[in-house]
C-alpha cells in the first residue's frame, strides 16, 4: 500500500477521496446535533459528540490493524509522547474549536473557512521541512484561496452571531495545520496507521472528558443519531488513516493543499442535506478562486520536482 501511495496520480486520487469524506462531515455533524437534540450553545454535548466520534474512529482503525497483523498492536515507549502530542493538536484541540464553532455558523461557511488550514500548512512547511520551499507562485495561489474564503464570508453577510462561530472555526484550522506538520514529522519512522489509531483514541477520550466535565449529555438510544455518529467515525477512520499515510511519503504542502477541496464538497452537500442557500454567485466565485489556488500550488510543486 505504501508503494501505491507513492505514485503521484494515485496519491492525488487518495487525497481527493479524503477531502470528499471530510466534506460530508460538516452537514452530518449538524444532522447529528438535530438527531440528538443538541441545543445551540450546548458546548458540553457538542464536545461529547466529537469525543465519541473520534474514539470510535480510533477503535475502528485499531481493530483493523490488530486483525490484519494478527496480534495486539501497542505503542513503544519512545512513540508515546509524539503520538499524544499529535492527538492533542490534530484531534482534541482542532475539533474542540470545530464543534463549538459549527453550532454558531453555517455548514457552508465552516467548510470554506476550514480551507485556511491548507494555506497555513503551505506557508509554515518551509520552516520545518527544507524540501517545501516558499515561492512566489505558492504565495499567489494561497492569496487566491484566501480571497475565496473572504468572498464567501462577505457574501454571506457576517453578523456578530456568526462571527463568533467563524472565529472558532478559524482557530480550529490553525491546529489542523499544526497537526499536518506534526503528523509529517511523527510518521517518518513509524507506522502511520498505528499512529492514526492511537492519536484518534487519545484525542477522542480527551474530548469526551471535556464534554462530561462541561455537563454534556447524549441520548444514545436515538437510532438515527447513533447511525450518524457511526458514519462520522467511519469517515474519520478512513480519511485520517489515508491522509496520515500520504503525509508520510509526500511533501506536506503537496498533500495539505488538497484540503481546499473540502469546501467544494462541503458547500454542495450542505446545500443538498441542510437546505442552506449556498448556490449563490459569491459561493461559485469563491470556490473558483480556491480551485485556482490549489492548481497553482500543485503546478509549482510539480515544476520544482521536475527540475
Amino acid at each position: 500500500m505504501s508503494k501505491l501511495l507513492q505514485n503521484r496520480f494515485f496519491a492525488c486520487l487518495a487525497a481527493i477521496f479524503c477531502t470528499l469524506l471530510w466534506g460530508t462531515a460538516f452537514p452530518f455533524i449538524k444532522l447529528g446535533y438535530r438527531a440528538f437534540e443538541v441545543a445551540e450553545g450546548d458546548t458540553g454535548s457538542m464536545l461529547l459528540f466529537a469525543g465519541l466520534r473520534f474514539s470510535l474512529a480510533g477503535l475502528m482503525v485499531f481493530c483493523v490493524l490488530c486483525v490484519s497483523r494478527k496480534r495486539f498492536i501497542k505503542l513503544n515507549k519512545t512513540d508515546v509522547a509524539p503520538v499524544l502530542l499529535l492527538g492533542a493538536v490534530q484531534t482534541a484541540a482542532q475539533y474542540l474549536f470545530t464543534y463549538v464553532g459549527i453550532g454558531f455558523t453555517s455548514g457552508a461557511n465552516t467548510s470554506v473557512i476550514t480551507a485556511c488550514a491548507s494555506f497555513i500548512t503551505v506557508l509554515a512547511a518551509p520552516l520545518f521541512f527544507k524540501s517545501d520551499r516558499l515561492t512566489a507562485l505558492k504565495i499567489f495561489g494561497c492569496a487566491l484561496g484566501f480571497g475565496g474564503v473572504l468572498l464567501i464570508n462577505g457574501g454571506a453577510g457576517i453578523s456578530l452571531d456568526t462571527l463568533f462561530g467563524d472565529v472558532m472555526i478559524f482557530f480550529s484550522t490553525v491546529f489542523a495545520a499544526g497537526g499536518n506538520l506534526i503528523a509529517k514529522r511523527v510518521t517518518q519512522k513509524r507506522n502511520p496507521v498505528k499512529v492514526t489509531a492511537y492519536q484518534l483514541l487519545f484525542g477522542g477520550l480527551a474530548l469526551i472528558l471535556s464534554g462530561l466535565i462541561s455537563g454534556g449529555r447524549l441520548n444514545l438510544g436515538n437510532l438515527q443519531g447513533v447511525l450518524i455518529l457511526l458514519w462520522l467515525a467511519l469517515v474519520s477512520a478512513a480519511a485520517f488513516s489515508v491522509w496520515t499515510a500520504l503525509l508520510k511519503v509526500h511533501p506536506a504542502s503537496r498533500i495539505s493543499v488538497f484540503n481546499l477541496l473540502v469546501p467544494v464538497f462541503g458547500t454542495v452537500l450542505s446545500g443538498i442535506l441542510l437546505g442552506e442557500n449556498v448556490f449563490r454567485l459569491e459561493t461559485a466565485m469563491s470556490l473558483l478562486l480556491i480551485s485556482c489556488g490549489i492548481v497553482l500550488v500543485n503546478l509549482n510543486i510539480m515544476r520544482k520536482n521536475d527540475d
